[in-house]
């Protein structure tokens, strides 16, 4: 897997604090998104890298361990416990090395590096030193609608086929891993892990915040007047909804239930707010005209009173 430099990603220095990191992160994702770079390789390339540095530089272990080791920071625990065991002997045959920093070139090939250090040559033991595979980055683009419900997917990472089951209710820009689907182990240790970054594009008519749906719906002056019934648009169907008399532009209405699925919460939804808008009558007929005359003279004449 390419070396990436996670500070240089995402454009901040190695001394950079977690709301640099942060903000930097939303810059950039915002930038590269695939929503806004359609059929852009390099833009989906860099999308991919900025949520791998991002996942590792805001998590403080992660972060050590990176700032340490550089590109083998997924095997500080494996190098640290040699250090321990190997010591002594190390001293002795004059290949020790000092515990401070290291950076990736540090190592050149990290695999080969231990391997003879600690492999066949190390006391004729005939002991190899497993080492765990390397976690690979994918995306995924879908439609709003392709997660409203749990459903099966595949996808190709390195020429392999995995076949995966992700909950509803996934959001935007989410991560979720697949243990076991990254790279494979050196000398017999475990594989990496598979971390997919989902792309949702919202191809309804609602908008989505959280769990919860948003959706402006028309209603004609008199409906809102006089009060009434409509049939809307919920994301699994219409439902009848009562208009109170003198219902007001912008007013809202909430449909409890009717939102978006809760985020691996069996049965568990958000809700679904409908706002109105009221449509006035245009292209008035002379008739219509006098009627409303009527009228605004009756509310005068009403408020004088």
């Amino acid at each position: 897997m390419e070396y990436i430099d996670y500070y240089k990603a995402l454009g901040i220095p190695n001394t950079a604090s977690e709301a640099d990191i942060k903000s930097a992160y939303r810059k950039l994702a915002r930038k590269y998104h695939p929503d806004l770079n359609s059929d852009n390789v390099e833009a989906e390339k860099k999308f991919k890298e900025i949520n791998e540095a991002n996942e590792v530089l805001s998590d403080a272990d992660k972060r050590k361990k990176y700032d340490k080791y550089g590109k083998d920071w997924q095997h500080a625990d494996e190098i640290e416990k040699m250090q321990q065991s190997q010591g002594q002997s190390q001293g002795r045959s004059g290949q020790a090395f000092s515990s401070g920093n290291y950076s990736g070139e540090d190592f050149g090939d990290f695999s080969d590096f231990f391997g003879s250090m600690f492999g066949n040559e190390s006391g004729g033991r005939g002991r190899q030193t497993k080492f765990r595979g390397q976690d690979i980055q994918a995306g995924l683009k879908l439609q709003l609608t392709d997660v409203y419900k749990t459903q099966k997917q595949t996808i190709t990472v390195n020429g392999k086929q995995i076949r995966f089951t992700f909950p509803a209710g996934i959001d935007d820009g989410q991560i979720i891993k697949i243990a076991g689907h990254g790279g494979p182990g050196v000398n017999g240790g475990p594989s990496g892990d598979l971390y997919i970054t989902f792309s949702i594009e919202n191809n309804t008519s609602f908008k989505r915040d959280g769990d919860n749906l948003y959706k402006t719906v028309d209603i004609d002056l008199y409906t809102a007047v006089l009060g009434g019934e409509i049939f809307v648009d919920t994301f699994d169907g219409k439902v009848k909804l009562k208009i109170s008399e003198g219902t007001q532009s912008s007013a809202k209405v909430k449909l409890k239930g009717k939102g978006f699925p809760v985020y691996k919460k069996e049965n568990e939804f958000g809700d679904l707010y409908i706002m109105f808008n009221i449509k006035l009558p245009s292209k008035l007929i002379d008739k219509e005209k006098e009627l409303f005359s009527e009228l605004q003279k009756l509310r005068q004449d009403g408020n004088k009173q």
